[in-house]
């Protein structure tokens, strides 16, 4: 599952092909999180209320991009968070 971005010991990864909704992981220590693209929810797994608020801070910065790399399967890497 290839790195799309790393900040504040979050990992932001993205599966091609996956299984819809558009979604991504987040994975933050031992906690994993899977957040659907278009709303921002989490749908999958737990994180720290923390990092799930700076996850959410950050997918909203590149929603666009996000949907785009999931609809080409072009991936790029995307800004951390700062």
């Amino acid at each position: 599952m290839p790195e799309i971005s790393r900040f504040y010991g979050i990992i932001i990864k993205l599966f091609f092909g996956g299984h819809p909704p558009p979604h991504f992981h987040a994975v933050y220590g031992e906690s994993n999180a899977v957040f659907n693209i278009a709303t921002l929810d989490m749908i999958e797994g737990d994180l720290p209320e923390r990092a799930k608020k700076l996850v959410i801070e950050w997918a909203s910065l590149h929603q666009d991009e996000l949907l785009e790399i999931w609809g080409t399967q072009e991936f790029h890497k995307l800004p951390p968070l700062k």
